[in-house]
């Protein structure tokens, strides 16, 4: 069984040069702004949503594990050791 998906997408950032929507085709679509935004967050399997948030030149889009809130993209930074 697939994970469901959040994906948000930071209309402060995004610049709309489309490579969310060319990866991801039934995630993503442009709003009358030519802004992304998700239309079917589980339209495209997870690794090609992904793929499609790290195209994405300024880093306006992140993707969590609705279930569990686990942050996939952008990848969180790991713990410092505590040694």
């Amino acid at each position: 069984m697939s994970r469901r998906l959040r994906i948000v997408v930071d209309h402060g950032l995004c610049v709309g040069n489309a490579m969310c929507l060319e990866t991801a085709t039934s995630t993503f679509a442009h709003n009358d702004d030519r802004q992304s935004v998700v239309v079917d967050p589980q339209g495209d399997p997870e690794g090609l949503v992904l793929e499609a948030a790290g195209s994405c030149p300024v880093g306006a889009i992140c993707v969590r594990v609705e279930e569990t809130d686990e942050q996939l993209f952008p990848p969180t930074a790991a713990s410092p050791d505590p040694r």
